[in-house]
């Protein structure tokens, strides 16, 4: 039995980094490991299996931003021990600076968020990038071995931070294909029933905080009036996810009277509402992947994506009409999504030729993949 020692946030299904750092804490688990999270929080699930121990880190007014420098100082602590013992360490990016793996979800070196909220809230951001740039540069510096969820965060890092591409190791997310999947046309419409979804209108989705612009908000919104201003344009726009800038899209949707965009903020429902949407749009400006597209694709769900993300090297050539070029360039969605709208069956059915074949890479072969490279 070997010993591993994770070092992360959160250890929870919820989605992004936290799903994936949980995928890999399970499959140490069900090989018999002895296995140590650091974290302030993990999951009920994870803590039945008598070969893991979480040591908690005490989160300060819960805020990740003041409990991080407790985070890295319980890590290195448990990292010394571990190492001594013979273990192997994983951190996650900046949050723990250790001569061992690093796993990078998100290169802060790579992006500049661009926030339309009060001065305080602005400082805020602007001083947890300053402190994210500086840990980042020590830890992966320091680290033997990186994980990357993409070649575009593979690039980032060598041509941002000088990182030698040699210690630099592309692994894809993984996915559970029992909770992604496409339904039949009946699972649909009853999913359309139980949500209130008007069965013959498209519904197209939107995931993603809304705390800044990063996500290309601001650019679908845009689009979708401009795209309203059609009397043959019919669709719905569902908006998922919450942060400081929604009451501001609240208000500007109200005031521009359009009333076919529904925000539904945080869901646990992700899976069941890509279910029964028809089509998922992301012209996020910064993507290191996008597991929320891969999601999508995996549920049968023609994704816009922006061409950089991570995920868009997923896409085969047959999909490549759904990469979008330019994050900003409205006019360039509007057509885009104007296209699907006219032939979404056509678009459906390349997507479902492709989901399977992400389905089969699950969480388990992603987490083996992580697994043999630690050995």
């Amino acid at each position: 039995m070997n010993s591993y020692l994770l070092v992360t946030g959160d250890f929870v299904k919820t989605g992004g980094m936290d799903r994936a750092n949980f995928a890999v804490a399970e499959y140490l688990a069900k090989q018999g490991e002895q296995v140590h999270l650091v974290a302030y929080r993990v999951a009920a699930e994870l803590l039945t299996y008598a070969n893991v121990r979480f040591h908690q880190v005490p989160k300060i007014a819960n805020s990740y931003l003041l409990s991080s420098p407790l985070l890295a100082q319980f890590g290195r602590i448990w990292a010394k021990k571990i190492t001594a013992e013979g273990g192997r360490v994983l951190v996650n990016g900046g949050n723990c600076e250790w001569p061992d793996v690093n796993w990078v979800h998100y290169v802060h070196a790579a992006y500049q968020a661009n926030q339309q909220v009060n001065w305080l809230r602005r400082s805020k951001t602007s001083f947890a990038n300053k402190l994210s740039l500086h840990k980042e540069r020590q830890a992966l510096e320091s680290a033997t071995k990186i994980i990357v969820n993409s070649e575009r965060t593979k690039q980032d890092l060598i041509a941002r931070l000088n990182i030698s591409k040699q210690k630099i190791h592309p692994i894809y997310y993984g996915i559970d294909p029992q909770v992604f999947y496409p339904v039949t046309a009946d699972e649909k419409i009853a999913l359309r029933q139980h949500l209130g979804w008007n069965e013959n209108k498209p519904v197209v989705v939107f995931i993603g905080a809304l705390g800044d612009r990063r996500k290309g908000f601001d650019t679908l919104f845009a689009a979708w009036q401009k795209l309203c201003k059609s009397s043959h344009w019919d669709a719905k726009l569902v908006v998922i996810g919450s942060g400081a800038e929604l009451p501001l899209w609240q208000n500007r949707t109200a005031n521009a009277g359009i009333s076919s965009i529904n925000f539904l903020g945080f869901r646990n429902d992700v899976p069941k509402l890509l279910q029964a949407a028809d089509c998922l749009v992301a012209p996020t400006r910064y993507e290191a992947y996008g597991l929320g597209v891969h999601e999508a694709l995996c549920c049968g769900l023609p994704a816009l994506v922006s061409a950089d993300a991570g995920v868009a090297e997923q896409y085969p050539e047959e999909l490549q009409e759904l990469l979008i070029p330019d994050p900003d360039h409205v006019t360039d969605l509007v057509t885009k999504l104007e296209k699907w709208y006219e032939n979404q069956k056509g678009y459906t059915d390349i997507v479902l030729s492709i989901a399977q074949k992400l389905r089969s890479y699950t969480w388990d072969d992603m987490a083996r993949s992580i697994q043999q490279l630690m050995l």
